[in-house]
């Protein structure tokens, strides 16, 4: 890991440093429903959870794929999100912790850097396979 204010881009294979997210409760849910218009009743709503094989409402997908930009800024402020997309591969559930990792794939001045990103909840397969591409701070912005 690098140090804040780092120069240079970082290798190919580094390892970002993981962080944990959550357990999120169903206050939580509910306040990010309302602020995102996510109001999907899944989210809230422990019946329709089990209904559908759930043992609790799922964590919204875009709250979690949202957290890997504080974990992107943790890791190197000296770079700048430019793209960030991820696929949906298996639900986080109210209550669990979220652990967010991720692995530099590709690094160049011309092409960014590529980071392949995880999200995995209660040893299960993934929540989210993310990737982001990231370039460096320009002087003239700031964050």
């Amino acid at each position: 890991m690098r140090e804040q204010g780092a120069t240079g881009l970082p290798a190919v294979g580094e390892r970002l440093p993981e962080m944990a997210i959550g357990p999120f409760d169903a206050d939580a849910l509910a306040r990010y429903a309302k602020v995102s218009g996510d109001d999907n009743p899944i989210h809230l709503d422990d019946a329709l959870a089990a209904s559908v094989g759930l043992a609790a409402p799922p964590v919204q997908g875009m709250k979690l794929l949202a957290a890997f930009e504080s974990m992107l800024r943790s890791w190197r402020k000296d770079l700048i999100v430019t793209r960030l997309s991820g696929t949906f591969v298996q639900p986080a559930l109210r209550g669990e912790k979220v652990t967010l990792s991720g692995r530099v794939m590709r690094s160049s001045t011309q092409d960014g850097v590529l980071v392949r990103l995880h999200a995995h909840a209660a040893a299960r397969a993934p929540a989210i396979i993310a990737e982001a591409t990231l370039r460096p701070l320009s002087n003239g912005i700031r964050t």
